[in-house]
């Protein structure tokens, strides 16, 4: 199951990183987090972009509303999500997260 929080300043979500795949998405679940695939390489931050920008999408947010809060240089991740309940981002997720 993934971790997911909520918090006074919004839902913190584990993410578990993949960068330089072939495409972006949603991969599964490793361990609590999200395992997510990013095109982007680990490289100045870019792959930490991606992942924002495809959390904002997956779950129609702002970009803004989405923000790195731990793991700036690992592949273990936590984002600080606004504007989303707790319960909210796991309905979302357990319809985007693949089934294995």
């Amino acid at each position: 199951m993934i971790r997911i929080t909520e918090t006074p300043e919004g839902v913190v979500i584990s993410v578990r990183a993949q960068p330089g795949a072939k495409r972006t998405a949603i991969v599964g679940i490793h361990g609590n987090a999200l395992k997510v695939a990013v095109q982007a390489p680990p490289v100045d931050g870019k792959a930490n972009e991606a992942i924002e920008l495809a959390l904002a999408g997956w779950l129609d947010l702002k970009k803004s509303q989405v923000s790195l809060k731990n793991g700036m240089s690992s592949r273990d991740k936590t984002f600080l999500l606004g504007g989303i309940d707790a319960s909210s981002v796991q309905i979302l997720l357990d319809a985007l997260v693949p089934i294995r």
